[in-house]
C-alpha cells in the first residue's frame, strides 16, 4: 500500500507541474494579435453592422444617410479556415490582409491612427500629404500613387497585387474602371456618417480588416470617452452663438445642411449652425444673398483655407469684397485652418475629439484655459 501511495502522489505532483508550466508559458504574440476573442461592437455609425459566427464575422455596409439603399455584404475569414458555410451573397475577405489600397484620405487616416501604412501599398495622389512615414514609403517604392479618380493606372494597381482596394461607391470616381481587375472592392462610407463619433467609429472595421480589432477598440474607448467629457462642458449652456461655414466658389456658396457631421460637430461644441432648421445632411450650393440673409449676423465663420503662408482678413477680403460685410469679419472671430500648413484631412476623421476641442477653444477660450489648438484657431 506504501508503494503505491508513493507513486500515486508522483503522479499528481508531475501533472500538477507540467500543468503549471504550460500556463507559465509566455503568450504567442503574433496570435494574440489576429485572435477573434476581442468582438468589436458598433455604437454610433449608422452605416456598419458586424455580426459573429462560428469561423466568420458578417460585415454589413449601408449609406448612414439612408438615401441609397444598396447593401455591401462581406465575410471576413481567417486565411485558412473553411468557407463552406458562409452564405453566398457575401464577398469573401480573408484576414488578415496585407495590401491595401486607399482612395481617399479618410481611410488612409485610420491607417495611420492604427500604426498600419505600412499595409498600404497603393493610394490616390494627393495635393496635401503630411505623414512621414507614407512619404518615406512613396519615396522608397513601397506605395504607389495609382492615379487620380477617374484616371486610374489599371496595370499599376495589378502590379501592386492588393488583397483589397477601399472604395466609396456613391462618389463619381471612375470606379467602373477597376471592377473587372479580379480585386475585391470593399465599401467604405465613414464619410457619409452625421456624427464625429459615427464617423470615427469606422476605424474598427479596418481593424477588422487588418486582426487589430483589440487596438482599435481600446483606442476608440479614449476617443469616445475624451469627446464625451468636452461635450459635457458645454452641455449647460444657454446662450449659444451663431457659426456661419464655407465660402463663395464658381459663382455658389458651397454649405452643409443642418443635419450634417460638420452641424453636430458645432453643436457638441456649445453653438448653432447658421442653417440649423435644414434638413440636409450633405452638402448644398446657395446663392451668396441667401447665404448673407441667414449668415450675415452670425457671431463666427468656419473657414478650411488652402493657401500658402500665413492667411490674413486682408487676402479673405480680396476673393470677394462682400466679405468685409459680415459681422464675423468685423468681430475678428473667424475659425480657420490652412489645410497648406496642417494635416486636416489625414488626421481629423478619427481625431473628433481633438476638433471638438479646438472648437470649444474657439467659442468658449475661458473653458480651456491652457489648451492649444491643433487644427482650428481663430484668425488673427
Amino acid at each position: 500500500m506504501k508503494l503505491r501511495t508513493i507513486i500515486f502522489i508522483t503522479l499528481v505532483s508531475l501533472f500538477s507541474f507540467s500543468c503549471g508550466h504550460k500556463q507559465n508559458q509566455p503568450t504567442d504574440h503574433h496570435s494574440e494579435i489576429h485572435s477573434d476573442t476581442t468582438h468589436i461592437h458598433i455604437k454610433y455609425a449608422k452605416g456598419l453592422s458586424i455580426s459573429y459566427h462560428k469561423n466568420y464575422k458578417l460585415v454589413e455596409i449601408s449609406d448612414p444617410e439612408g438615401k441609397n439603399e444598396t447593401i455591401y455584404r462581406y465575410a471576413l475569414i481567417n486565411k485558412g479556415q473553411s468557407k463552406d458555410s458562409i452564405p453566398k451573397e457575401y464577398t469573401i475577405i480573408e484576414t488578415p490582409v496585407q495590401k491595401v489600397i486607399c482612395m481617399t484620405t479618410l481611410q488612409l487616416s485610420n491607417f495611420i491612427k492604427l500604426d498600419a501604412l505600412d499595409k498600404v501599398v497603393g493610394m490616390t495622389s494627393t495635393n496635401y500629404l503630411f505623414n512621414k512615414q507614407m512619404k518615406q514609403q512613396i519615396e522608397a517604392g513601397k506605395t504607389a500613387r495609382i492615379g487620380i479618380e477617374g484616371n486610374f493606372d489599371n496595370e499599376l494597381i495589378l502590379s501592386l497585387t492588393p488583397d483589397l482596394i477601399l472604395v466609396s461607391p456613391f462618389k463619381r470616381g471612375g470606379y467602373e474602371s477597376i471592377k473587372d481587375l479580379d480585386i475585391p472592392l470593399v465599401t467604405f462610407l465613414g464619410y457619409k456618417e452625421t456624427t464625429p463619433l459615427g464617423q470615427a467609429e469606422w476605424i474598427k472595421f479596418t481593424a477588422l480588416l487588418l486582426g487589430m480589432e483589440s487596438k482599435a477598440d481600446t483606442m476608440f474607448q479614449a476617443i469616445e470617452k475624451r469627446y464625451n467629457e468636452l461635450t459635457t462642458l458645454t452641455s449647460s449652456i444657454t446662450k449659444k452663438p451663431t457659426v456661419l461655414s464655407g465660402e463663395m466658389r464658381s459663382g455658389n456658396w458651397y454649405v452643409v445642411g443642418g443635419k450634417s457631421y460638420l452641424a453636430q460637430q458645432f453643436r457638441d461644441a456649445g453653438a448653432e449652425y447658421f442653417l440649423k432648421d435644414n434638413d440636409e445632411t450633405g452638402g448644398i450650393n446657395l446663392d451668396f444673398e441667401t447665404v448673407y440673409s441667414k449668415g450675415a449676423n452670425a457671431d463666427y465663420w468656419r473657414l478650411l483655407v488652402s493657401h500658402t503662408g500665413d492667411y490674413t482678413y486682408d487676402i479673405l477680403k480680396q476673393s470677394d469684397a462682400r466679405y468685409a460685410d459680415f459681422k464675423s469679419f468685423k468681430d475678428k472671430k473667424i475659425v480657420y485652418c490652412n489645410l497648406r500648413q496642417k494635416p486636416f484631412y489625414e488626421n481629423t476623421p478619427v481625431e473628433p475629439e481633438v476638433v471638438l476641442a479646438d472648437l470649444i477653444k474657439a467659442f468658449y477660450p475661458d473653458l480651456l484655459p491652457d489648451y492649444k489648438p491643433v487644427y482650428y484657431e481663430i484668425l488673427k
